[in-house]
């Protein structure tokens, strides 16, 4: 896939439940910063009010796998046994067609892995939370997870914290709006670059 549009790319990635989410719709309402959220495919069902080909591209396994073999993902990976993730090649050409810059809400491997990509496209923010014990509030805060899932979760994070400093920037998400305010100087910074 040729980047012949100049568009770039802004990853977030963070262990669920640091705030990445938050702050990527923050950064969309923001007009002057020209981005388009990258709408991920998986193979996990919908939750709540998730819209497909809005939240998310909502696949079957089998359709994801049959994705897979065709060559249709920049990158995907399996989270959790028959749950996956990925980022298709058409929805980045359709954003950059369209003269905007992507930004991408995603896990930490597959921020890694879109980071390879895009090269010096990219800029990948990770954003951490404070301590592990603020994101396992945050994370019951939901109210959508049962305590399995929970412990899960908590595990991963802590083998993706251990990957932080493979970002170019890692934001500590303390209180919302500087986090905010600093994740909007670092885009700002990072699309003007020539």
């Amino acid at each position: 896939m040729e980047n012949k549009n100049k568009g770039k790319a802004v990853i977030f990635s963070a262990p669920s439940g640091a705030g990445k989410t938050t702050i990527v719709h923050h950064l969309l309402k923001q007009n002057k910063l020209n981005l388009a959220f990258s709408i991920s495919a998986t193979s996990r069902p919908k939750r709540g009010a998730e819209v497909d080909g809005k939240d998310y591209y909502f696949l079957s396994a089998s359709d994801f796998r049959t994705k897979v073999a065709n060559g249709d993902f920049i990158e995907w990976e399996e989270v959790y046994p028959d749950q996956m993730y990925g980022t298709l090649k058409s929805e980045i050409e359709r954003i950059w067609a369209s003269g905007r810059h992507v930004i991408f809400d995603v896990d930490v491997v597959g921020g890694l892995n879109l980071k390879r990509f895009f090269g010096d496209a990219a800029l990948g923010i990770f954003v951490q939370p404070p301590d592990l014990e603020t994101l396992e509030s945050r994370l019951r805060g939901r109210g959508t997870e049962t305590e399995e899932k929970i412990q899960t979760r908590l595990a991963k994070a802590t083998s993706e914290l251990e990957r932080s400093d493979e970002f170019d920037f890692i934001l500590v998400n303390h209180h919302l709006f500087s986090a905010f305010e600093i994740a909007e100087q670092k885009v700002k910074q990072f699309i003007t670059k020539k």
